[in-house]
């Protein structure tokens, strides 16, 4: 953020100042190399330094609750919900009041406030680093994953015993204790059960597994967790396209609009991802207060409906949110035809796909975030968090490629693009079209891996108050 800061504070670090006319021919001096070099290295380190905030902050917090108590549990539910609360509240106020700074006011003002503020949350971990509870590492989880594949590689020759006499034949030894639950033996991808099946050289002389050779139970079907979730992880790739096109071509289309809210004061164009919050934060406690109690009646799901059923519907209105973009911008762009040099029409016009998206948002991220919570195994939850932001990037990469497969396609013959720098020149609403095709296929996808995956079992550990041991499914 400082290197960033730097680059809107120093003038040897921008390139020259290009006037409105100059722009809307394209005549800008575009920066120099070592410009552009000082600014891609900060949001280099911006990257590295948010991989490793955002996949760790809700596994650390949990951290902070013991689950087999009740006041823990409770703690770890209130938890989510300030911090799901926290992050919109966060995100508001970002493109408000930091987005008006930057439009309005200063660059450097604008990108020095998170800058301070992201140097005072530092002080602030540092302050409680004493009383926080810390879980000591248990190594690299990815060897134990090559384990179970390379075991399971080795054992291929033999042959797995039948249902129901599985008795003594697989390694299945008391639980590690950072580990919470026990998760059963299954018969999804059966042949990385070989991993465990216990054979004479196995064992080592004091009783210990031998690496590379035996898994225990527990192993194999963590490893089997995984498996699951990668169809699931991946269709949410295509969902979160849709998304990324918030900060880009929304954000243009804004720009071409009219977006004065009273005589004096013009709504900054960066802002309109407002509307998508407060979807989310008005919608949330509806959907938590109401809905849910509502849909547990008739479905008697704890949470109302699944988790995949929550991301499902997600995808869906992704769909319509794409949909919606295109029959708008359509509307925009032939109001912008007929009035020549203004821009009649009010940018607010991009309600319903804004409001969309943030239907969208509430359902597949949050869904995805509880879902890799709950289907992972609780040492693996860093990796689970992180899995959403690897769909993000992901999101963003193919975003950039089929703009790019766009740029070169059409267009041509004295005719520009559909994504030229003037929107009104382009079809930026074909452009919506595309994706919202791209989502309906995805949701096809979809529905086919959800209604083949299998959620995962446990033997829960019960609370302390209750220590009988129980068989339940997720």
């Amino acid at each position: 953020m400082l290197t960033i800061t730097l680059t809107a504070w120093i003038p040897q670090l921008q390139p020259p100042q290009c006037p409105a006319e100059q722009q809307l021919h394209g005549h800008c001096i575009s920066p120099s190399k070592a410009q552009l070099g000082v600014l891609l290295t900060g949001l280099g380190l911006l990257s590295i330094g948010t991989g490793g905030i955002r996949p760790c902050s809700i596994p650390f917090g949990i951290d902070q609750f013991d689950p087999t108590t009740e006041e823990g549990a409770k703690g770890i539910n209130s938890f989510f919900n300030w911090y799901y609360t926290t992050f919109t509240l966060v995100i508001l106020l970002t493109l408000t009041l930091v987005v008006y700074i930057q439009d309005s006011v200063s660059w450097v003002l604008g990108l020095g406030i998170p800058t301070l503020l992201m140097a005072a949350s530092i002080v602030l971990f540092l302050i409680g680093t004493r009383i926080y509870v810390h879980v000591k590492p248990q190594g690299s989880i990815f060897s134990s994953i090559a384990q179970v594949f390379v075991a399971a590689y080795n054992k291929r020759h033999l042959r797995l015993p039948a249902e129901g006499q599985e008795f003594g034949v697989f390694y299945d030894p008391p639980l590690k204790e950072y580990v919470l639950s026990k998760l059963p033996l299954t018969y999804q991808f059966r042949f990385l059960n070989k991993a465990a099946i216990t054979t004479k050289n196995d064992l080592e002389d004091d009783g210990s597994p031998k690496k590379w050779w035996l898994c225990s139970i527990q192993d194999v079907e963590e490893v089997k967790c995984l498996i699951r979730i990668i169809p699931i992880w991946a269709s949410g790739i295509i969902s979160f396209t849709a998304m990324a096109q918030q900060g880009t071509f929304t954000l243009s289309q804004a720009l071409k609009m009219n977006r004065h809210l009273g005589p004096k004061f013009q709504i900054p164009a960066g802002s309109m991802g407002v509307i998508s919050m407060l979807t989310i934060g008005i919608f949330l406690p509806v959907y938590d207060r109401i809905m849910v109690p509502y849909l547990r009646k008739i479905t008697k799901h704890e949470g109302g409906i699944t988790l995949l059923q929550r991301i499902g519907i997600g995808n869906f209105f992704s769909i319509l949110a794409m949909v919606a973009a295109g029959v708008f911008e359509q509307k925009r762009r032939n109001s912008a035809t007929l009035h020549p040099g203004a821009a009649p029409i009010s940018v607010f016009w991009l309600s319903p796909q804004l409001i969309l998206m943030g239907f969208c948002e509430a359902f597949n991220i949050l869904g995805q975030i509880e879902f890799f919570n709950k289907q992972f195994p609780e040492h693996m939850r860093s990796i689970a968090n992180s899995l959403i932001f690897c769909s993000l990037a992901g999101s963003s990469y193919l975003s950039s490629i089929v703009v790019n497969v766009v740029h070169h396609v059409t267009g041509g013959h004295g005719h520009p693009d559909w994504l030229t720098n003037d929107i009104n020149a382009g079809r930026l609403d074909y452009f919506y079209y595309i994706l919202a095709v791209m989502s309906a296929f995805n949701f096809l996808y979809f529905l086919y891996v959800a209604h083949r995956y299998r959620y995962k079992g446990q033997v829960r550990i019960e609370l302390k108050s209750e220590p009988d041991v129980e068989l339940s499914s997720m």
